[in-house]
């Protein structure tokens, strides 16, 4: 006798805990899959890995969904059809055997980080342009300040007119592209491919309602291309605001370096890079900040992380240095699983999965 479609058993391996409504709203959901949920600590070396998840538990798991724990070897989840992975990128997962050798599909949750990182975004730049530093160290002094027009804290410049230049239009760079719009400024796009009809530029990820722009229309103009004279005449735009915004790859390492600040110097650009910080190529980017060819910086990430103590990027009076903290917030769990739902959704009724890894392009 038949026994019907083999079920799916999903493992769930994060680093920290998953709430019990959570839980129990997937098992009611999806009745046909057997859910796992284990909370694991950071693993200190691959045998503290091995303690917390050992190998036999991937064994008969057909979907795993996790930060970065995946199984030793491939023979240790021969049954496994789907990774879902709580990170925005898998750049981090790129040498595993699961990405390189297999067929197994990777999606990620890309589209959950947007609101959060463009309020650090625009957080950053306005404590840049407001000189709020300064204003800063007189509350702590308890100093009124002087009033005077000459002061450098009342110099300044709002973001009516100024111009947003999005390197890599994801879900990411269409939230801060929203937030800019809202506040007077132009937006222009870059991308890998090009963007040439409206059913292109719409964003075909996982969008938080009310977020983004899921039909493209922000931007008054697009660009393309993975060589270098097509990303300088997008850079040639006068840009006032340069968001870094494009996945680790090998095309995109060292992206911006000397000949590309010294475009930007033109407009003397502020960077705001939340994306990975061997894009940039860190050296030029100090001298470029140093000299003023590049107005400021705020770098969420840095090459490597932790950014070491003895850096010059600590010390640069227009730098804001953050812990690669942009991204994180109380509502990332649950819209991390939304994405989960929504691809449980897809997979029960066999259509096509959001977010899902294109391993050629690294993303």
């Amino acid at each position: 006798m038949g026994g019907g479609p083999i079920k799916d058993h999903l493992l769930c391996v994060l680093p920290f805990a998953i709430p019990e409504d959570i839980q129990e709203k997937l098992r009611k959901k999806f009745p046909k899959i057997e859910f796992s949920f284990r909370e694991i600590s950071y693993p200190k070396n691959h045998e503290d890995l091995l303690k917390q998840v050992p190998n036999e538990l991937f064994n008969d798991k057909t979907i795993l969904v996790t930060l970065s724990t995946l199984p030793p070897a491939l023979s240790d989840a021969p049954h496994l059809e789907l990774v879902q992975l709580f990170s925005a990128g898998s750049n981090h997962i790129s040498t595993h055997p699961i990405y390189t050798d297999s067929d197994i599909t990777i999606t990620t949750s890309s589209g959950i980080h947007g609101p959060q990182i463009a309020e650090w975004v625009v957080m950053c730049a306005l404590v840049q342009s407001h000189k709020y530093n300064k204003l800063y160290e007189l509350q702590k002094e308890s100093r009124w300040g002087k009033t005077g027009a000459s002061d450098d804290y009342h110099n300044v410049r709002d973001m009516v007119g100024q111009r947003l230049g999005v390197l890599g239009y994801g879900s990411i760079g269409r939230q801060v592209a929203r937030v800019a719009k809202a506040m007077g400024m132009d937006v222009i796009a870059f991308t890998a491919t090009p963007k040439n009809t409206s059913e292109e530029r719409k964003d075909a990820g996982f969008v938080i309602p009310g977020t983004g722009d899921p039909d493209g229309s922000i931007p008054s103009a697009w660009y393309s291309g993975l060589d270098k004279p097509s990303l300088h005449k997008f850079l040639a735009q006068d840009i006032d605001h340069l968001l870094i915004s494009v996945p680790l790859t090998a095309e995109t390492k060292h992206m911006l370096s000397t000949a590309e600040f010294d475009i930007l110097a033109k407009s003397k650009a502020h960077i705001s890079n939340i994306a990975r910080g061997q894009i940039i190529d860190q050296g030029a980017m100090i001298a470029a900040l140093k000299d003023g060819r590049l107005r400021s910086a705020a770098l969420d990430v840095t090459d490597p992380e932790p950014l070491p103590k003895e850096s010059e990027l600590w010390r640069l009076d227009n730098v804001v240095v953050t812990p690669h903290i942009s991204g994180v917030g109380q509502a990332y769990t649950d819209r991390a699983f939304q994405v989960l739902e929504a691809n449980l959704e897809r997979r029960e009724r066999g259509e096509k999965l959001i977010n899902v890894v294109q391993r050629k392009r690294g993303y």
